[in-house]
């Protein structure tokens, strides 16, 4: 994840009905519906996914319903997008940390380090089915992603602001991964709207969005109208909306927690993709065993039209129990 001065993990999973011809009953549709037949419906309405996320609140009860342990090294996880009967899971392996510069060269704050960007395909049971190596260079650290129904879409970022990012699209079925265009700054998580065909992507803190063709033209940027949180994991919700989850780590008193006690406020927002006005926002306040917010890292939400399903995925692979995938519900 990046490490701006204020972080930010948005609880929001991408989601889709279909793997080729893989489909379960707890899979989520592309549209964020459950793949119960609702997807139609949701079109019909304007989304379930929009609708179910705008009933619920701060009050809302969020129930953990199941807890998975991923049996690999999963290192420091990224994006989450759940297809079918797998999930895809984007992590950063470090070789080498950046390490700040006394004065910033060549427009840089930091050295670039070195690491390893993965895609990891995973099964319902937590087993490793794939590593898909991606990235080159310094380009190296995967972003928050996001699946369109056929593909999941993947930044590969420099590790420090300000740099240079590739946008890869990866075949969910087939599994090949492609390499699409380049941009001018670190992308730490993309959206496809698949009412344009356009591509949605956040730079570090999320403080800036841009839009670009499928080709890699810049059609627009706007500064991120949210100050509470910062985002990593976003997803497309129909229609022309993304859902997005992060987190802010705030100072704490000392008197509650010593000098360098921290406080992590998560949160996710949606906002629609032609106002980029924020519609509905909330904090999300659940806790992982190493004790972090549970929007830390990747998180996707899918909905049925009674119960929202948010799965998240907010620890390292060396913290206290690794990495967990946590499925939570909310009734709505």
């Amino acid at each position: 994840m990046k490490k701006p001065r204020s972080r930010l993990v948005v609880a929001a999973l991408s989601i889709a009905a279909v793997l080729g011809s893989l489909v379960t009953a707890h899979a989520a549709g592309a549209d964020g519906s459950a793949a119960n037949g609702s997807g139609a419906r949701a079109a019909a309405r304007g989304g379930v996914l929009a609708n179910d996320f705008t009933a619920v609140d701060r009050t809302t009860a969020w129930n953990l319903t199941n807890t998975l342990d991923l049996k690999f090294p999963t290192y420091h996880p990224e994006g989450l997008a759940v297809v079918g009967d797998r999930m895809f899971l984007s992590s950063t392996q470090i070789i080498e940390p950046t390490k700040m510069y006394p004065t910033p060269q060549d427009g840089y704050d930091r050295t670039p380090g070195k690491g390893i960007g993965h895609l990891f395909v995973i099964d319902r049971q937590g087993k490793l089915l794939k590593d898909i190596v991606l990235g080159e260079g310094d380009m190296y650290h995967p972003g928050g992603i996001d699946f369109d129904g056929r593909n999941i879409w993947v930044p590969l970022a420099q590790y420090r602001p300000g740099s240079s990012a590739i946008m890869y699209r990866v075949d969910a079925t087939t599994l090949q991964a492609h390499k699409e265009f380049e941009v001018h700054d670190h992308i730490g998580g993309i959206v496809y709207d698949r009412t344009t065909g356009h591509l949605v992507g956040n730079n570090w803190g999320s403080r800036r969005f841009y839009e670009w063709t499928a080709q890699g033209r810049t059609v627009a940027t706007w500064d991120n109208p949210n100050h509470i949180v910062d985002f990593q994991d976003c997803q497309y919700v129909p229609d022309a909306r993304m859902l997005c989850s992060g987190l802010t780590t705030f100072g704490q008193n000392p008197a509650a927690g010593g000098t360098s006690a921290s406080y992590e406020l998560g949160g996710l927002a949606l906002i629609d993709l032609r106002s980029h006005d924020i519609l509905h926002e909330i904090p999300f306040q659940k806790w992982s065993a190493a004790g972090h917010v549970v929007t830390r890292n990747p998180l996707k939400v899918a909905a049925d039209g009674h119960h929202l399903t948010l799965w998240a995925a907010p620890d390292n692979g060396e913290d206290v129990k690794g990495t967990q995938v946590f499925t939570f519900q909310a009734t709505v």
